[in-house]
């Protein structure tokens, strides 16, 4: 494990903002860290990053306990951004680049190649409050990986990005990744959630509420649900067994009917065919599984006694 977060809280005044959390984030993998606002997902990366301190638990950055010595392996995006406005963008990335330890000539020729790699050669220039958002969180970005860390923390990187832009991010994010970073990601946007990380934590209420694998996670709440695309060979014929399953959604166009079904416990979608195909011709079956969004809204929204406590 490149970092271990071990039984860790965290209080502020009369708020608790992390209770006992402990997450195992693995060498090499883009680590998505969720949760709603307010839920400690900062804290915890303020933790990691040594702004703050935890009251009890401890972190352990490759079987070490987390120091000053690890600062330099870290690179951090946090959501609200922070560049000099009035700084030249070249003098303002080799400065931040020295910052990290790099010397003067190596800052610069890690400039050029990722000024390269993001077109943004020209800007160099410019200064930071002549660009628009999108353009000073290219320059951010940089600031943050430039220093080859083998830690990334990645706050809402996509934030103020248009598609095209925000694709070209997310091509430099696997590279990295690709080439040994371990990453980790904070964001609302689920969908990229499943495009990129290859293990998620939740953290609701200042809990771990769920952590692991996506596709373990997604397969484990999996609840049996199937689209069937089907000819019936019968005019208004209507897919319907009680003993087998409940109709979703059920909608036809033309002679083709589209139904959404949910098994009974213990059925299997065999079962179903088996009972129906001498009746239909079937043109299409497709699980349909809950994504990490499905997933996350069902969790965070799910009632606990252990919710209403903190509430």
């Amino acid at each position: 494990m490149l970092l271990e977060i071990n039984h860790v809280t965290k209080d502020y005044a009369n708020h608790r903002a992390l209770d006992d959390v402990s997450i195992q984030i693995p060498k090499g993998k883009i680590f998505g860290l969720l949760g709603p606002n307010g839920a400690g997902k900062t804290s915890l990366i303020r933790i990691i990053n040594q702004i703050t301190a935890p009251d009890s638990g401890e972190i352990r950055f490759n079987g070490e306990l987390l120091g000053a010595q690890h600062i330099a392996q870290i690179g951090y995006l946090p959501e609200e951004r922070g560049l000099y406005k009035k700084m030249k963008i070249g003098d303002q990335m080799l400065y931040l680049a020295q910052l990290k330890g790099l010397s003067k000539k190596e800052a610069l020729h890690r400039i050029h190649d990722w000024c390269e790699r993001l077109d943004i050669s020209s800007w160099l220039d410019k200064k930071i409050e002549d660009l628009s958002k999108g353009m000073q969180q290219k320059v951010q970005f940089v600031a943050t990986v430039i220093h080859q860390p083998q830690l990334i923390i990645l706050d809402e990187p996509f934030s103020g990005f248009d598609p095209v832009n925000a694709n070209i991010i997310k091509e430099q994010i696997l590279r990295l990744n690709k080439e040994g970073a371990t990453i980790i990601f904070s964001t609302h946007r689920m969908e990229t959630v499943e495009e990129l990380c290859d293990n998620i934590a939740l953290i609701n209420r200042s809990k771990k509420i769920l952590d692991g694998a996506v596709h373990a996670i997604k397969k484990e709440y999996r609840n049996q649900t199937y689209k069937l695309e089907y000819t019936a060979t019968e005019d208004n014929f209507l897919l319907s067994n009680d003993a087998l399953f409940e109709v979703i959604t059920s909608t036809k166009i033309e002679k083709t009917y589209i139904t959404i079904i949910q098994l009974n416990r213990n059925i299997h979608i065999n079962d179903v065919l088996i009972h129906f195909l001498p009746q239909i011709q079937l043109n299409q079956l497709i699980e349909i599984v809950p994504s990490i969004g499905d997933i996350f809204i069902q969790k965070v929204t799910q009632v606990s006694p252990t919710a209403n406590e903190h509430a």
